[in-house]
């Protein structure tokens, strides 16, 4: 394992700010893996750093396939982590609509472009994102529609959904379309909350990670027992959003992964002075809940579920 550090910056009142990376193996640049690019990605970057410690221990006991290199960069943006922002704490730009980037620019534009020079041209990129909305997905990968998404290169994560989205305007700065422009194959891993670790989905993407590095000949791992699935491919436009009429406090009665009937209440809007209830969230078709909204606030208009109907 090499440690190198990847950009850094020196700051005026803090530490310098600095991006490091964990290089394995050497040979083609076969794969490179991204954390955090936001300060609330918490999940994202211990997942990182988990992978950084097996493939610590697979290179110690000569499981790295020769002719491959693999790139973990577990956080992009340690300065927001560390205050608990989200975005910049400067200016609240956000790294992941930067890219490709620019090294003459605002300061995101300088950390994009550090970043995606350091990634370019690894054969898979994976990053760990997050939606913009705070919630529980279903574990899944989503690729942006550019033409050169590779679907089937995508199943071999043994994730239960593919996610295809095409791309708004504003989608052209983002780390997963530019991957892809810049003949990368691109995937996006999403799932779980941000904010915290405990309970099993974290685990549950370290493994696909690995598995998926053991399918492609990068490394060499037993996944006997590691849960996989036939991947479904669906397009985010079939996903029926369910929104909140109303503002108030949220009370879930279901969350990601669990199966819905049409007409069956998912979750209460109660008054937040006088407790009653002033909205009932049904489900709108039969299917699968794959987002739910985390937060026991709920704006109105809001997005709450997503509604997969099957």
């Amino acid at each position: 394992m090499k440690r190198e550090i990847i950009f850094s910056m020196e700051s005026p009142f803090r530490d310098t700010f600095r991006i490091q990376g964990f290089r394995f193996g050497s040979g083609k640049k076969s794969l490179a893996i991204v954390g955090a690019m936001r300060g609330d990605e918490i999940q994202q970057q211990y997942i990182c750093s988990q992978v950084v410690r097996q493939l610590a221990i697979l290179e110690s006991k000569g499981r790295l396939l020769p002719g491959h290199e693999i790139l973990v960069i577990p956080s992009a943006n340690p300065f927001s982590m560390n205050i608990e922002k989200r975005f910049w704490a400067m200016d609240n730009t956000d790294i992941n609509r930067m890219f490709p980037g620019y090294d003459q620019g605002e300061t995101t534009q300088r950390i994009a472009a550090a970043l995606f020079t350091a990634i370019q041209g690894y054969t898979y990129g994976v990053q760990m994102a997050s939606f913009y909305i705070p919630g529980d997905f279903i574990p899944h990968v989503r690729m942006i529609q550019t033409g050169y998404e590779d679907t089937e290169t995508a199943g071999l994560f043994g994730l239960p959904y593919i996610c295809l989205r095409k791309p708004l305007p504003f989608d052209t700065t983002l780390l997963n379309y530019n991957w892809q422009i810049w003949e990368t194959k691109a995937y996006s891993i999403y799932g779980g909350q941000n904010n915290q670790v405990e309970g099993s989905t974290a685990s549950d993407i370290i493994s696909t990670l690995m598995r998926f590095m053991q399918r492609t000949g990068i490394i060499r791992y037993s996944t006997s027992m590691l849960p996989d699935y036939n991947s479904q491919i669906m397009n985010e436009s079939d996903l029926i959003t369910v929104k909140a009429p109303v503002a108030g406090i949220l009370k879930k009665m279901k969350t990601a992964r669990d199966e819905v009937r049409k007409g069956e209440i998912m979750a209460v809007i109660t008054d937040p002075y006088v407790g009653e209830v002033i909205a009932e969230i049904r489900a709108p078709e039969d299917g699968i809940i794959f987002f739910a909204h985390n937060k026991p606030l709920a704006l109105q208009n809001t997005p709450l579920f997503k509604v997969f109907e099957v």
